[in-house]
């Protein structure tokens, strides 16, 4: 199964490898997108009514451009990589405003993908949650903890 960071990485390449930037740098600028965009899911998962955030988000019932997971990616893209590398103000704007479209690009596969054996949308909600899988029989849906954290929200659909 695909991981998050694995989904987030290939989506961060797709949208931002045509993006002129210095090659000593773009390595780090694209680790700097992947760990803003894990890290504001992360810290989204953590918090009251994050996991239905970003839940709202994978699905695309919530817009990329206008989710606050992706606000705080766009924050802390600025403040730990743009700032840190010192990249230009138009460098950094340019790789900021691609939060967006990889965010949509990442709910987009997630969506497409879900349940077909490399993504399951659960899985990658507890593992942001700091939580093991929960384990599935065959034909059944999450059991157990997942279903007390989740509360049935991702079952309907």
């Amino acid at each position: 199964m695909a991981s998050i960071s694995d989904i987030i990485m290939q989506q961060v390449k797709a949208s931002a490898g045509n993006v002129s930037v210095p090659s000593n740098i773009k390595d780090k600028v694209m680790g700097g997108l992947k760990d803003s965009i894990l890290g504001s899911l992360t810290q989204t998962a953590t918090k009251s009514g994050g996991i239905e955030q970003i839940s709202q988000l994978l699905t695309g019932k919530t817009k990329a451009e206008s989710s606050p997971v992706t606000a705080l990616a766009t924050q802390l893209f600025a403040k730990n990589v743009t700032s840190k590398l010192g990249l230009s103000s138009d460098t950094g704007s340019a790789f900021s405003n691609l939060i967006p479209k990889v965010m949509g690009n990442i709910s987009g596969f997630i969506k497409d993908r879900d349940g077909d054996g490399d993504v399951d949308l659960n899985d990658i909600l507890l593992s942001l949650k700091g939580e093991k899988s929960a384990e599935k029989s065959s034909g059944s849906s999450i059991l157990g903890a997942a279903t007390s954290i989740l509360g049935g929200f991702l079952k309907k659909k």
